[in-house]
């Protein structure tokens, strides 16, 4: 998985905006100003950051080296998934669809 096709997937869900966060060096997709995805670099390495529920969190970190704590973020629920790892294309999709679903109810209950 390369940082410009993650880029157009996240860009394809409705109501994705995209601008540039320069002091973690990212590209931040949110939607309604709700952050669902931030697209760096870690050490050089392709990287997204995610949100999930805690549990998905930990269960993810636990199962895969290639998931840790994402640096910048709430550590209970943001993890960062490096691109160039383990985790499958469908595992970073449905991980994606997940963090925009759940800023896309963070936005309707407000």
């Amino acid at each position: 998985m390369n940082v410009s096709d993650l880029l157009s997937y996240c860009m394809n869900k409705p109501g994705a905006e995209q601008s540039v966060h320069s002091d973690w060096k990212g590209t931040q997709v949110k939607i309604d100003d709700v952050l669902f995805a931030l697209l760096h670099y870690v050490d050089g390495r392709p990287a997204v950051a995610l949100k999930t529920t805690p549990a998905l969190a930990d269960l993810l970190r636990e199962e895969h080296k290639d998931v840790v704590p994402s640096e910048h973020l709430n550590k209970s629920h943001w993890s960062t998934l490096l691109l160039d790892g383990s985790l499958k294309d469908s595992q970073i999709y449905y991980l994606v669809d997940a963090s925009w679903q759940q800023a896309l109810n963070t936005k309707t209950a407000h």
